[in-house]
C-alpha cells in the first residue's frame, strides 16, 4: 500500500511540478490519499497550500472517513490536544462549493457534525452556527469558537475588569419610522426591530471581506447611494467586529440612517487578520493605500522567523490580534514537545497538529529551534501600523500595552477608507472622536497628511487618553487636543460649546466597546443591550446631536 501511495504521489509530482513534490508527500504522509491530494491541488492550485489543506479536511469529513487518529497518550504535557486542525486556518478563504456539496443532511447538522467531529463540543457547535449564521464557511465557525476559547483563558489572566455606569437601555424589539428631520428627540423613537422579524433580511458577511475594495485586489462593482439623511458634512466612521450575533449590523445600520456596512478583513492590508465591519458615509472612489505598503506575510514582517519555521506550519499570516498572548508555561510545553522528536521526519501528525494549533490560537511565531514566542508590543504596533513605542513607557505596563493594541483600529485599513478626506479638506479637519482608545484614527489621519486642527478625544481608560496626550505632543501637533473621559458627558449643551468654538466638527468617528458582540465573550453575549456595547447608542445620540446642531447653524 505505501509503495502504491509513492508512485501515485511521484505520479502527481511529475505534473504538478518538482518544486511541490514536498508539499505532496507532507499532505499524504498526514493520512490523506493520493487521489484526494490530487483533486484537492486541481481545484486550488499548487501554491495555495492553506486552501489544499482546507479542501482535503472538508472533503474528508464529507466521505466520513477522517484520517486515522493517532493515540494520544493520558501524559499531562498532551492533555489538550484536540484534532482541531482546520482552525489553524480559519483566516483563508473558504471554498463554498466544497462545503456546499449535496448531502444527506441539512446544512446546519452537516456543519455541527463537522464541528462535533474536529472535537468541538456541540454546544460551541451550536452557538457558533447561531452567531455566525448558518451561511458561515466552516473556517468562519472555527474562527469563533478559537476566538471564545482565547477570551476564555484571558478571564482567567486578566481577572474581571471594573464596572463602569451603564446607560440606559432601548426598547430593542420596536419598529421605528424612518427618520426624515433632524430632531434630537426623535433618536429614542428610534428602535431596532426584532432579529425575527419576518421581513427582516440580516445582513450577510460578505466572502472575501473586501468591503467595497481593497488594494492591489480585483474589487467588485459597487454602486452605493447614500440615504438623504445621512449624507455629510459631517461624516461618520463607525467600526466594530464583523461576527457579531445575528441582526446586530442590522440594527446599527438601521440607526446610522440606513447606510449600508463595509465589511473589511485587514489581512488584506497587513500580515494579520482582523474582521471588522464599517458604516459610513464617506466617498468610496479615488481612495489611496498609505506609503509605504506594510508587509503582508509573517516572513515580510519578521523575516529572522524564516530560518526556523517549519515546513509543516502554513500558516503565512496571523490570526486577529488579541488583548492578551500565549503563556511561558504553553511556549515550553511546546519546545519539550518537539525536542522529544529526532527532526520533522519522526514528528509524529498529533503532535503538528497541536503545536500549529496552539501558534495560530496564540499568533506564537518561530525564534529559534523548537521555540515559539508570543509577539512582543512593539511587532504587534507595527502590524497594526502604529509608530514604534507608541504604547511604550509612561508608567504603561506590558499588559495594558496588550490590551490597548488588541482593542485598536488597524490603521493601514481606515486610512485607506478615510484617504478621500485628504483633497476635501487640505486645510486640516475638526475631528470628534468616540471611544478614541489609542487614537487610531488620529494617526490615520497623520500619516495621511491631513492635519488635525481641532480633535476632542473621548475614551473611559486613562491609559489610552495617556497615550494619545503623549503621542500628540512627541508629532508636534499644531492644533488642540481636548480629552475626555466619558462620552455620557457629552450632552448638548457641551456638545453646542465645542461646534462654536471650533466651528463644527468634520468627521464623528468612533467604534463601540465589541465585549458583547464578539464571539469571543462565553458569558455575556447580549448584542446591543450588553452592559458595553450598549454604548453604540451613545454614539448614534451624539453623532445625531452633531448632525442637529450643524443643520441649525447652517
Amino acid at each position: 500500500m505505501r509503495a502504491w501511495l509513492f508512485l501515485v504521489s511521484r505520479k502527481i509530482c511529475s505534473s504538478a511540478g518538482p518544486s511541490n513534490s514536498k508539499i505532496v508527500d507532507q499532505f499524504i504522509g498526514m493520512g490523506f490519499s493520493a487521489k484526494m491530494v490530487s483533486k484537492a491541488i486541481e481545484e486550488n492550485g499548487e501554491e495555495n497550500t492553506n486552501s489544499i489543506l482546507e479542501t482535503l479536511l472538508t472533503l474528508s469529513a464529507l466521505e466520513n472517513s477522517p484520517p486515522k487518529q493517532q493515540h494520544v497518550d493520558s501524559d499531562d504535557s498532551f492533555s489538550d490536544y484536540g484534532g482541531s486542525f482546520l482552525d489553524d486556518f480559519t483566516d483563508t478563504d473558504s471554498d463554498s462549493e466544497n462545503e456546499g456539496t449535496a448531502k444527506p443532511v441539512s446544512d446546519v447538522d452537516n456543519k455541527r457534525m463537522f464541528l462535533v467531529d474536529m472535537g468541538y463540543s456541540e454546544d460551541e457547535a451550536y452557538a457558533a452556527i447561531d452567531r455566525c449564521g448558518v451561511h458561515s464557511s466552516i473556517a468562519e465557525l472555527t474562527d469563533f469558537i478559537s476566538a471564545a476559547q482565547i477570551s476564555k483563558a484571558a478571564d482567567v489572566l486578566l481577572g474581571d475588569l471594573p464596572d463602569r455606569p451603564k446607560p440606559t437601555k432601548l426598547n430593542a424589539c420596536s419598529k421605528h419610522k424612518k427618520r426624515r428631520h433632524c430632531d434630537y428627540e426623535s433618536w429614542k423613537k428610534k428602535k431596532p426591530r426584532c432579529p425575527d422579524d419576518d421581513d427582516d433580511e440580516t445582513i450577510r458577511l460578505p466572502n472575501p471581506m473586501v468591503g467595497f475594495g481593497v488594494p492591489n485586489e480585483l474589487s467588485p462593482t459597487v454602486h452605493r447611494k447614500i440615504p438623504e439623511a445621512a449624507m455629510g458634512p459631517p461624516y461618520f466612521y463607525y467600526e466594530n467586529v464583523a461576527l457579531a450575533p445575528k441582526g446586530v449590523w442590522n440594527t446599527i445600520s438601521r440607526f446610522l440612517y440606513d447606510v449600508e456596512p463595509e465589511f473589511v478583513d485587514s489581512k488584506y492590508f497587513c500580515a494579520a487578520a482582523r474582521k471588522r465591519g464599517y458604516v459610513h458615509n464617506l466617498p468610496i472612489h479615488n481612495r489611496f493605500p498609505l506609503l509605504p505598503l506594510p508587509p503582508h506575510t509573517v516572513h515580510e514582517a519578521f523575516p529572522l522567523t524564516r530560518k526556523w519555521w517549519p515546513s509543516w506550519d502554513f500558516r503565512t499570516q496571523l490570526n486577529c490580534l488579541q488583548t492578551c498572548i500565549g503563556s511561558a508555561r504553553l511556549t515550553d510545553r511546546i519546545r519539550k514537545a518537539l525536542e522529544d522528536y529526532d527532526g520533522e521526519r519522526d514528528l509524529p501528525l498529533h503532535v503538528q497538529k497541536f503545536v500549529v494549533e496552539q501558534c495560530r490560537k496564540w499568533n506564537l511565531v518561530w525564534v529559534g529551534k523548537n521555540k515559539v514566542a508570543p509577539l512582543e508590543p512593539d511587532e504587534v504596533e507595527m502590524l497594526l501600523g502604529f509608530p514604534k513605542n507608541h504604547t511604550r513607557g509612561g508608567g504603561i505596563s506590558r499588559t495594558d500595552r496588550y490590551k490597548s493594541l488588541g482593542n485598536s483600529f488597524q490603521v493601514d485599513t481606515v486610512a485607506y477608507h478615510l484617504s478621500v478626506l485628504k483633497d476635501m479638506f487640505p486645510g486640516g479637519i475638526n475631528l470628534l472622536s468616540l471611544f478614541s482608545g489609542i487614537g487610531g484614527a488620529e494617526v490615520a489621519l497623520h500619516r495621511l497628511g491631513i492635519p488635525l486642527k481641532n480633535v476632542v478625544s473621548v475614551d473611559i481608560s486613562e491609559v489610552n487618553r495617556n497615550i494619545v496626550r503623549s503621542w500628540w505632543e512627541q508629532t508636534n501637533q499644531k492644533g488642540t487636543l481636548i480629552d475626555l473621559a466619558d462620552v455620557q458627558e457629552l450632552d448638548a449643551d457641551r456638545l453646542q460649546y465645542y461646534m462654536n468654538l471650533f466651528g463644527g466638527f468634520d468627521l464623528v468617528v468612533g467604534g463601540s466597546p465589541c465585549n458583547n458582540l464578539t464571539g469571543s465573550n462565553r458569558y455575556t453575549r447580549d448584542g446591543l443591550e450588553g452592559k458595553e456595547s450598549i454604548l453604540f447608542y451613545d454614539y448614534f445620540r451624539i453623532l445625531d446631536l452633531v448632525k442637529c446642531i450643524a443643520t441649525k447653524t447652517e
